[in-house]
């Protein structure tokens, strides 16, 4: 897997060279210090320095909160007393006295609980063991950072007193050492060669000016702090400053053409500057004439409102009228309501008697259909008892035995 250098961890082959060998120096001066030694490295980050570590360590383990950065380790940095671990600085995940050496470069100002970080690396640090720390100088950071602003993945940076009150808070014994990049001119044998002699002037300048600090902390007395001086391979320091010249005559060069063409582009802004002058005169002079028109509208506008004002007035007095003219027809209506309603209940009265009186009269008229019914239902029997007599008289009328009767004297007479 590959990663980006955001400014938060450093990935070798992609920082600077001058960077790189910043942080690399720190786990040089370590590696002295592991020799034969269980080591955990807080916040190891790609694992580079860890590897290195690893090197002259019995074992060497990095941990990181990142898991990205975990993975990255593990996948470039590899051996058998070598091992990488997800975990958080403030909460080592490993029991008590497990290793003999503990190393935080860089880490202690990334944390807001810094504190727990010091007492951890106590807890987990065998008899006779030691922590190795770093933190970049607050103040020449501060300056060496002016144009870029705070590094955004810094939470407390130290100055040097109040570093080292921090860790002897908590570690009896602490051995403050200075990091800075030291000039330096070497005479190495073209082939061959052995041992180094070093000759290290005395310090000058004051602690409080040093680019990092860098502690080694213990629980039992120390002995011995020698100065490590840490030479990488490309320290052809005039070279690099050459090269370095070279690619700042480069940019600037380049920034020349660019500031000829910013002159010229600056010469078109001030024709524009002036064109937009002169349109901004006339733009003037029509304002001012503008507001003279807007000054007499003003006026005009002041004058409307005082007649506005006299109609509201007479609208005003108008309106009473209408509300008391309103208020005596209220009181007609409400008059007339009261006669309506009066009217209704006579009404409604009068209704109700005829109501009945009606009722009374369907009654009878009911009562005289029936005895028409009951008469004329007689009256068809009448008519129907006088047709059978007729018919019998008719049949008698014509018996010749009647005849016959009424000739001899006897018979009905009929």
């Amino acid at each position: 897997m590959s990663t980006e250098f955001t400014g938060e961890r450093v990935i070798p082959g992609l920082v600077d060279v001058d960077l790189w060998n910043e942080h690399f120096s720190r786990y040089s001066f370590a590696a002295r210090l592991a020799r034969r030694k269980r080591v955990l490295d807080v916040g190891c980050g790609a694992g580079y320095g860890t590897h290195e570590l690893a090197l002259t360590a019995r074992e060497a383990t990095g941990i990181d909160c990142s898991a990205e950065a975990i993975a990255y380790a593990r996948q470039h940095y590899t051996k058998e007393n070598l091992r990488f671990e997800t975990a958080s600085a403030t909460e080592l995940p490993f029991p008590d006295q497990s290793f003999d050496l503990v190393v935080a470069f860089e880490v202690i100002e990334h944390l807001t609980e810094w504190l727990t970080l010091l007492t951890e690396a106590r807890r987990v640090l065998a008899p006779g063991g030691q922590l190795v720390i770093s933190t970049p100088n607050k103040l020449y950071y501060a300056e060496s950072r002016q144009q870029s602003g705070p590094n955004p993945f810094h939470t407390h940076e130290f100055e040097l007193e109040e570093f080292r009150a921090a860790l002897a808070a908590v570690f009896p014994h602490v051995s403050m050492f200075l990091e800075n990049h030291a000039e330096s001119i070497l005479f190495q044998p073209e082939s061959g060669g052995h041992g180094t002699e070093v000759r290290l002037e005395p310090r000058s300048g004051a602690a409080t000016e040093s680019h990092f600090f860098l502690a080694v902390c213990a629980n039992e007395l120390q002995t011995g702090a020698p100065a490590y001086l840490y030479i990488p391979s490309s320290a052809n320091v005039l070279r690099e400053r050459e090269q370095h010249i070279q690619r700042l005559t480069a940019e600037l060069a380049t920034k020349d053409a660019w500031l000829a063409q910013e002159q010229t582009a600056h010469q078109s802004l001030l024709r524009v500057h002036d064109q937009t002058i002169a349109e901004l005169k006339a733009a003037n002079t029509w304002a001012q004439t503008s507001n003279e028109s807007l000054q007499a509208s003003q006026q005009r506008v002041v004058a409307l409102q005082d007649e506005l004002e006299a109609e509201q007035t007479a609208g005003k007095q108008v309106a009473a009228s209408y509300e008391a003219e309103l208020q005596r027809l209220e009181a007609e209506k409400a008059a007339a309501v009261a006669w309506a309603e009066s009217k209704d209940r006579e009404w409604s009265a009068a209704i109700a008697a005829a109501q009945a009186e009606l009722r009374q009269c369907l009654e009878k008229l009911h009562e005289a259909e029936a005895l028409v019914e009951e008469r004329t239902l007689w009256a068809q029997g009448l008519d129907r008892e006088v047709a059978a007599l007729r018919e019998q008289l008719a049949l008698a009328g014509a018996s010749k035995w009647l005849r016959l009767g009424r000739r001899l004297g006897v018979g009905p007479v009929l």
